[in-house]
């Protein structure tokens, strides 16, 4: 009869347990064998499974052989019907290692193809085949991961039944002993029952008893972490399998929870270098969650919860109240009556007397007083309130009939002054405070009972009444003020409010409003208020005074932002509230706890009013307090100090984004009155607070609008309206005084047109380019491009007889402009913009030069149908200010320059600085164009003129056009530094630069074998020393990975760096950023091969740098490196410890403390491997 094999039927044959003593071809249908052979394509994969069983092949090998025949079976180039008749052999042999490796092979192809679809028969014969394999313990683990494999099928792609899951946890429980296996194969049998549990709870019902307690035998003694957290799992899972109280696990609960108790409480670290990926915290929740997963476990658990609360590590302390507050939570009230005395004694033990609570007073702190709960406290409290909310009537009345709670609240008229107070009764008032606030908190009822027990007490100590007139409450403070009282008054008004807010934010709360505690809080509000007037009035410098003064803020605080259904200060209290606060801000700004808890207050107030939409006090506080902040900007009164005017404004402001936006109103037309003056009579001492109100504008306000919507309205009005000030006047003198203003005005300027969106950029630039149209150099004939007139003043080097300061100001606002331009913002007339920034280059004028590197960074590649980038780069290039440069052009490098050409002079060091920047900005893009602008420098480093060796040339005479070139070289070589380093004030991600990635090591990549070959050919010492300034700064603004790669090249350069900058003092920073590059070559694993190669020579160059006399830091970070020498191997660096030790001796007498320190801590370390005898 014809029959066509299929995976079900070959897969139930071969798995099939066959006799040792048969053959194949025994037990196999003869037309089965051979059309199954016939059907089998003679291709790689019989290799890979003949790679992955070989004991020969490595890990890595084997991988790849998984891989790769799993990459067939889902690309169905392979069919696992044929993959398991070539496997029969691995799979049935008696060869334990190659019958391992088999199982194994087939469990792992498994996984990998879980999501593919099987058919049932096909799983039905492997869940049979791995279920069986559980009892070869030989090839246990790949049984373990064929079975994981199978259990984690999902039902679209095929996935095992219940009576299947049952044969395996079967299987399980009566083959394994797991406790007996190793970590990885434990792991596996747990992620199993975890699987079987998750997935299959129904198919394991049945099991019972059988299933519990081979559990209990499985996990007991599990000490790895990563098994633990799925033996909590385990347990968790179990316990939602049986929940009944007279189930399978009722029967082994105790024997269940003793296994889990030895965990508790969970201390585990982490080994140096463990790659195990749990943590503490991880563990310890996952035994919490299996303490509370059955309330079976509450005999057990509470116990010895409650023993672990007398432990001496607060870490145990901690742990048991967290445990106990979520077990409480989950094995519930009835349970847990039995115990609230015991926890009741035990939270108020823990609460009364946790020594790491602190009480600190200090002016410096907005919050005055206040103690710095330990986290046992914390716990502690969090299980009384959920103890409250769980048995209200019961514990509530075990709190309110304590005998030291009643006690202390009546000694209050015995301690009046806060001096007298002494530590102990603080510690033991902030306690009551706390459990009291807890309970006000927890419900309406509960807030009741504890103002009805307590508040009337809190008055009397006050000396209040609801008749109190404002003599009566001036006289009690005339007395030594109840501190006491205050406090808890305070405290429990900041507890009501909390009770109010929880309960507007749920709908089916119990209206509150008309409370016992509601109405006896309104009763007395008046008098509170009142209190908490007078105690700010009568505040003074005394630190002891901040405590009253806290007290009393916080009450108004909390008087004003009680939701408007509830006893609330009236309309007219309210409003006296934020008056008193809005004076002590105007008024007491030279009692700084005072101002900035009044400052805090009214944030809060705000933020109140805001979120629960109070249109009455909004209204209040908009005119009362919002009008006044924002009136300080402009008003004349030069008592207030600017800082605090402007951090009331912003901190205020920041709350309600209508505030912000009338603040920024009012902060713009300020700056723009000021300029006026400033421009107008050239009033500096006007100039240095606008210049701080531009400073807040771009720091504080802008930003904030960026985070929170409208920064382009802002930026724009901002912007526009410093540009339409400088048009209105016609002339301008600040003087050298007017720079640093000058500075804060382009710093805000380009935090301004940064924030712009493209269209608003639009008109910026428009506006710019109306006021540049009135700048004298615009309209100067010499600045036409490609004139004769102008070609043949920049051949002369005849320079524009300088910027004015009207036209410096102008030109320096437009490069804000541009530096901060988005790539998409279109640029009119950019020829004509070209030569502008140019011909203010070559005046020394830097941020033409930034606006240069901004342009062509962030250029289109087609500008305009009638220009694109390379044409603007060619007109620059071609510019006749580089006359005397002919860029990438000619020289072996690509660029020349004649340096005994006499006409040099008229490349002055500006020109210079600004092809630095135009480079700069093609680097970070990635242009080509790059490699001319390099070799140009190049190309000055390393031409030798007639100077001969002139080092240090600073100290020699020399002829005006021989210094002319020795600065030209400078600044070639200070050109990489501009290159490579990061620009805060253009080319950055804050002003939309073009970036790619990896742009430095790149470079460096690069540049690394011209200046190894430059070095080596030069002959002359100012050469090299020019060409080591270069070097140093393209090293020491790489990244430290590409310098560690090449290492082995770079660390002799590095080191003759040393030598030769460090006889001029003016390379001390240099030296520095060289030093750090050194220290990193240093402690990376892999840069210590190249160190160890040349230990004598780095050791040699640091001890001369531990007494560099121009830098500490230097010397700090040279004998830092020389112990980290210390660790390096023995035999390279003990010839050097005699050399290493005299220095340090000198150094241990060095000026600076810091360095002795660090050479004593170096001495140590190189004494360590010296001889004892030793004297030095």
């Amino acid at each position: 009869q014809q029959f066509t094999p299929t995976l079900s039927s070959i897969t139930l044959i071969l798995f099939h347990k066959p006799s040792p003593d048969l053959k194949p071809s025994d037990y196999l249908c003869p037309k089965i064998l051979s059309l199954a052979m016939a059907a089998t394509p003679t291709i790689e994969y019989v290799n890979h499974i003949e790679s992955y069983v070989s004991s020969s092949s490595s890990p890595a090998q084997q991988a790849a052989s998984i891989d790769a025949i799993a990459l067939l079976l889902k690309n169905d180039l392979l069919t696992l019907e044929v993959l398991v008749r070539e496997m029969e052999m691995y799979l049935t042999t008696t060869d334990n290692i190659i019958r391992s490796r088999g199982i194994l092979l087939l469990g792992e192809l498994l996984m990998r193809l879980i999501l593919k679809p099987l058919g049932d028969t096909a799983i039905s014969s492997l869940v049979e085949f791995f279920t069986e394999r559980l009892a070869d313990w030989k090839a246990l683990h790949g049984a373990l991961v064929g079975c994981l494999a199978l259990l984690r099928r999902k039902s679209d792609a095929g996935m095992i039944n219940k009576s299947q899951a049952k044969a395996v946890a079967q299987s399980y429980l009566q083959n394994l002993q797991v406790q007996l296996l190793g970590l990885q194969d434990r792991k596996l049998c747990l992620q199993l029952l975890e699987c079987l549990l998750d997935c299959y709870p129904d198919a394991l019902l049945s099991l019972g008893d059988d299933l519990v307690y081979g559990i209990c035998e499985a996990i007991d003694g599990e000490k790895d972490p990563q098994c633990l957290m799925l033996v909590f799992r385990v347990v968790e899972v179990l316990a939602q399998l049986f929940p009944e109280s007279s189930g399978p696990l009722a029967n082994f609960a105790g024997d269940l929870f003793d296994i889990l108790g030895c965990y508790f409480p969970i201390h585990f670290t982490h080994p140096k270098g463990d790659e195990i990926d749990v943590k503490r915290e991880e563990l310890s929740r996952a035994l919490m969650l299996a303490f509370a997963s059955t309330p079976l476990f509450e005999p057990s658990a509470i116990p010895l919860l409650l023993e672990k609360l007398s432990s001496s590590l607060p870490s145990a302390k901690v742990e048991s109240f967290k445990y106990l507050s979520y077990c409480t939570l989950k094995y519930g009230g009835d349970r847990m009556e039995k115990y609230t005395e015991s926890l009741w004694s035990a939270l108020k033990d823990a609460i009364f007397t946790c020594p790491h609570s602190i009480l600190s007073v200090d002016s410096n702190t907005i919050d005055g007083i206040g103690f710095h709960e330990s986290e046992i406290m914390a716990q502690a409290l969090e299980l009384l309130q959920v103890l409250v909310r769980q048995h209200n009537a019961s514990f509530l009345n075990l709190i309110l009939g304590d005998g030291d709670i009643s006690t202390f609240v009546n000694s209050f008229s015995q301690f009046d002054d806060f001096n007298s107070l002494s530590s102990e009764y603080k510690q033991r008032l902030h306690a009551v405070a706390r459990i009291l606030s807890v309970c006000v908190k927890s419900s309406g009822s509960s807030c009741n009972k504890v103002f009805e027990s307590f508040f009337p007490r809190l008055v009397d100590a006050l000396r209040l009444s609801v008749e109190n007139s404002p003599e009566a409450i001036h006289s009690a403070l005339d007395a030594k003020f109840n501190f006491g009282a205050l406090y808890l008054c305070v405290e429990l008004l900041a507890a009501c409010r909390q009770l109010v807010v929880s309960s507007d934010k749920v709908a089916s709360a119990p209206d509150l409003s008309h409370d016992t505690w509601c109405q006896i809080l309104h009763s007395f509000s008046i008098s509170l208020c009142s209190v908490f007037f007078c105690l700010i009035r009568a505040s003074c410098a005394e630190s002891t005074w901040n405590a009253y003064v806290y007290a009393a803020v916080k009450g108004l605080e909390i008087l004003a932002t009680f939701p408007g259904s509830f006893i609330s200060a009236s309309k007219f209290m309210y409003e006296k509230i934020l008056l008193t606060l809005m004076s002590i801000i105007e008024s007491d700004f030279n009692k700084t706890f005072l101002w900035k808890a009044a400052l805090k207050v009214l944030v809060e107030i705000s933020l109140f009013v805001n979120k629960y939409d109070e249109d009455v006090k909004a209204a209040s506080f908009n005119s009362i307090v919002m009008q006044k902040i924002v009136s300080l900007i402009s008003s004349g009164d030069l008592n207030m100090p600017l800082s605090l005017k402007l951090q009331a404004i912003f901190d205020i402001g920041m709350t309600r984004k209508t505030f912000m936006l009338a603040a920024a109103s009012q902060l713009e037309k300020t700056i723009s009155a000021n300029l006026s003056e400033i421009f107008v009579h050239g009033n500096l001492q006007l100039a240095e607070l606008t210049a701080v109100l531009l400073e807040c504008y771009s720091i504080k306000v802008l930003p904030w609008f960026h985070c929170n919507g409208g920064a382009d309205e802002v930026s724009l009005n901002l912007a526009v309206n410093i540009f339409a000030k400088m048009e209105n006047i016609t002339s301008l003198s600040l003087g050298v005084k007017g720079n640093e203003f000058l500075d804060a005005t382009m710093a805000a300027m380009k935090q301004a047109v940064a924030g712009c969106s493209v269209e608003s950029q639009v008109k910026v630039l428009r506006k710019a380019l109306d006021v540049m149209a009135t700048c004298s150099l615009f309209l100067s004939k010499d600045l036409i491009l490609g004139t004769n007139r102008f070609n043949k003043k920049s051949q002369l080097c005849q320079t524009f007889d300088g910027l004015s300061c009207r036209d410096e100001w102008i030109t320096s606002l437009f490069a804000s402009v541009v530096i901060a331009l988005h790539p998409q913002t279109r640029i009119p007339n950019i020829r004509l913009l070209l030569q502008l920034l140019t011909t203010t280059l070559l005046e020394g004028h830097l941020p033409s030069a930034q606006a240069l590197g901004s342009l062509v960074n962030k250029l289109p590649v087609n500008i305009s149908e009638d220009c694109s980038l390379e044409e603007v780069i060619d007109m620059l290039f071609k510019n006749e200010m580089w006359c005397n440069i002919i860029i990438g052009k000619e020289g072996s490098d690509g660029g020349a320059v004649n340096m005994g050409n006499p006409r040099i002079s008229s490349m002055n060091s500006h020109a210079v600085i600004g092809l630095a920047w135009i480079g700069k900005g093609l680097l970070m893009r990635g242009h080509e164009k790059l490699k001319d602008v390099t070799m140009t420098f190049l190309s000055y480093l390393v031409s030798s003129g007639h100077n001969g060796n002139l080092l240090p040339f600073k100290d020699q005479m020399k002829d005006g056009a021989e210094h002319e070139v020795l600065c030209l070289r400078k600044s070639a070589a200070d050109a990489f530094h501009i290159l490579m380093s990061d620009s805060d004030a253009c080319l950055n991600r804050n002003y939309h630069a073009i970036i790619r990635p990896l742009y430095k090591q790149r470079f460096f990549n690069i540049m690394l074998p011209m200046f190894l070959s430059a070095i080596v050919k030069c002959d002359s010492s100012t050469t090299r020393c020019f060409l080591y300034q270069a070097f140093a700064h393209l090293i020491s603004e790489t990244p430290l990975a590409a310098i560690v790669g090449d290492a082995k090249k770079v660390l002799p350069v590095l080191l003759d760096c040393f030598l030769m900058l460090s006889k001029d003092v003016s390379h001390k920073e240099i030296i520095y950023s060289v030093i750090i590059v050194l220290s990193g070559i240093i402690t990376d694993k892999n840069g210590q091969e190249a160190i160890v190669e040349n230990a004598p020579t780095v050791i040699c160059r640091l001890t001369e740098l531990t007494s560099y006399p121009h830098m500490m830091v230097i010397r700090e970070t040279a004998i830092q490196c020389l112990a980290a020498m210390s660790e390096l191997p023995y035999a390279r660096i003990y010839p050097m410890r005699t050399q290493v030790l005299q220095a340090l001796s000198k150094a241990l007498d060095d000026t600076k403390r810091v360095v002795r320190q660090e050479a004593v801590k170096c001495r140590q370390a190189w004494a360590s491997i010296a001889s004892r005898s030793l004297h030095f």
